[in-house]
């Protein structure tokens, strides 16, 4: 085994390893709120397995592309910042937050453009909300340029693996948003912070929850950006256009291939090309999966 160890200690650092450290914390939480509501529907066997799959194989895709891709391509935008911040207790906090505001951009990017979408899909794929679901993350994010969002902290100067630490960090907050298990968090924490009960009308189908509250630990950029709807009326849990496998390679590849299928039938080239970067709902020919 000590090829493994020389292959840490050459590409890997500690902090890229932050989620899958905590991933024990993930598996327990999941257990604890899958006895707490085994019987009321919250979870469904078949569901949770494709779930547990997409982060399993999630966690494998990633650190492999990060570092044959994302790290070389950070590094080299580093090596040409403007500045060079060392980082401290202060700076990291004022790096989170910066972070949190280019989650942001991603996130609503990914619902706003198609190319984008066509990796976030694969989060939004269940029809139930539980810890599980979080776990529901995509093979093609790197390849689809997710880190590109976060290229301007590395080109002010903050090292790659302090700005994908503090992804980290805010990702596995996140992971506590997905569950009905919570309620309402009290009004000022509420108003700061993205909750269980904001994340609940992110997920859902229902016409006024489409495209809202795309905070990570915040809710404060969606109230600036006009992108923040309460929960009000229950959740409907899902896709606009579901499809219906547990195949794993269709569950991350099902709307790239609906994309190209779908530019494939256009005329001409520009609207063939338009299906890149307009929204997902564009003249959209293909419904999802077909076998």
């Amino acid at each position: 085994m000590d090829w493994v160890l020389d292959l840490y200690q050459r590409h890997f650092d500690w902090r890229d390893l932050t989620l899958l450290v905590l991933s024990p914390l993930f598996m327990i939480a999941i257990a604890c709120e899958a006895w707490r509501f085994r019987r009321t529907g919250v979870f469904e066997l078949r569901d949770s397995i494709d779930s547990l799959n997409s982060g399993g194989s999630y966690l494998v895709a990633d650190l492999m592309l990060l570092t044959v891709l994302v790290l070389p391509a950070m590094g080299w935008v580093y090596d040409h910042r403007l500045f060079t911040v060392d980082v401290t207790p202060l700076r990291f906090l004022g790096l989170f937050l910066f972070v949190e505001l280019l989650y942001y951009g991603f996130h609503r990017a990914s619902h706003r453009i198609r190319w984008f979408w066509c990796a976030h899909v694969v989060h939004h794929g269940s029809e139930k909300m539980n810890f599980g679901t979080a776990l529901r993350q995509s093979w093609f994010y790197p390849l689809a340029g997710n880190w590109l969002f976060y290229l301007p902290a590395v080109w002010l100067g903050f090292e790659p693996r302090w700005v994908l630490f503090a992804l980290s960090l805010n990702l596995g907050y996140q992971f506590f948003v997905h569950t009905t298990w919570v309620g309402r968090m009290p009004a000022w924490f509420e108003a700061v912070f993205n909750t269980p009960s904001h994340h609940r009308a992110h997920h859902g189908r229902n016409p006024q929850y489409i495209d809202k509250n795309f905070g990570g630990t915040l809710i404060v950029f969606d109230r600036l950006f006009g992108t923040f709807e309460p929960e009000r009326e229950p959740v409907d849990y899902g896709l606009e256009h579901p499809f219906p496998t547990h195949h794993l390679f269709w569950l991350n590849a099902h709307e790239w291939r609906s994309m190209f299928r779908d530019m494939a039938a256009e005329k001409t080239w520009g609207l063939r090309l338009a299906h890149l970067w307009k929204p997902p709902s564009w003249r959209r020919h293909s419904n999802g999966f077909r076998a």
